[in-house]
Order: C-alpha cells, then structure tokens, then sequence
C-alpha cells in the first residue's frame, strides 16, 4: 500500500465492493448463483502460504490476469476511488475486465495487490470473476506487467465474507511479501436490493 493510503483503503472498502455486484440490478429473472468457496479451504485463508515467496519487483502496471484452473484471461484496467470515497469498479458495459486498484501496490511489489471484478452482468450473464469460488489453495494466477515480466502467484485460500464484515485488513494490509487479493461478490443473490450479500476474497502469495 502506497504511504497513507492504508487507513483510506480501509474506510472504502465496504462501500467500494458493495458496488461489484450493483449489475444485477434490474435483472428480469434471478440469475445463475456464483460457486461458494470450499469450506475447507475458507477456514484459514492464509493457511496455505508459500514457504519461499517470490522477492518483491518494483512497481509496474499490470496489464493482465490469468486463472487457469477456472479460465480466466481478462484485460486489467486501473481503477482509484470515486468523488464520494467509493472504490471504482469496472466499467459496466465490460464485465470480462477485472480493475488493479492503482492507489495500492502493484502486483509483485512488497504487500498486498488489490484486484476486482464483476461476478455477472444483467446483459451477459456470468462475467470475469464469476468462478472464483471454485478456486483451491495451489492454483496459480499470473498477472502480466507493463514492464515485460510476469508474476506468479499461488493461491492460499477463498474466503466469503458478510458485506457488512468485510476483512479491510486482510485484503489492503502492507507487508514485505508480494501477495495478491481478488475480490468479486457472491452468497445469496438480494431480490429487493439488486445485489449480492456477500464478497468472495481470494488470497494468494508470489512464488518464484
């Protein structure tokens, strides 16, 4: 995390991830649920840790996210706060792009990347984050930089969280190692509000 920007990461995150999930709103039928995390790999999150994490990079865009284990090669747009303090999400009319939160580190810098994305879209259905739930603790996830490398990253664990408890710390805290965070929403699907009650967090660390 960028100096200063720790405690601001902090306040927003509610209100900023609340927003991943605002395109189902107005949705004609309920839509298709997203897969719940594996309760066996939600009970530590950070369980699965890489004993030897990667050294950390200088900072760089990155430019694309890769998933294989639940196909995902999708573009990276940056992404800040809104006027109102809110994080930016994707834009809305591309639900296959996922947002680098740009005021944080970049992946493979020392702490902790932030990475959201839609989990649906009223006009296409699923988008980029729908299968993050299906992750498992050892799935890789590559991140593309402006500066010609690539960061690998092993996941450590998927964890679901009440929108109204969501883990700041966990996801924006600083620290010496390169780890990522990727953030969409997910549990039940909120008729009346057009919007999902939980947040899908995945957690990963660089490796060489």
């Amino acid at each position: 995390m960028l100096p200063g920007h720790r405690a601001a990461a902090a306040a927003i995150a509610l209100a900023g991830v609340t927003g991943l999930g605002l395109l189902a709103a107005g949705a004609t039928r309920t839509p298709p649920r997203p897969p719940r995390p594996d309760a066996a790999a939600t009970t530590d999150p950070t369980a699965h840790r890489a004993a030897s994490p990667a050294p950390p990079l200088p900072r760089a865009d990155p430019t694309r996210i890769t998933i294989p284990a639940i196909g995902v090669r999708a573009d990276l747009v940056p992404v800040a706060v809104t006027g109102t303090g809110e994080l930016e999400v994707p834009p809305p009319d591309r639900p296959t792009v996922a947002g680098w939160y740009r005021l944080g580190v970049s992946p493979g810098e020392a702490g902790n990347a932030v990475i959201v994305g839609h989990v649906d879209s009223r006009d296409t259905g699923p988008a980029v984050f729908f299968d993050l739930g299906r992750l498992r603790p050892g799935d890789r996830i590559r991140v593309a930089r402006a500066d010609a490398t690539e960061v690998t990253f092993a996941v450590d664990g998927i964890g679901s969280y009440p929108k109204t408890a969501f883990p700041a710390d966990l996801v924006y805290g600083a620290g010496a190692v390169p780890r990522l965070r990727l953030v969409t929403c997910g549990g039940r699907f909120d008729e009346r509000q057009g919007g999902y009650l939980d947040n899908v967090v995945v957690f990963a660390t660089a490796i060489p």
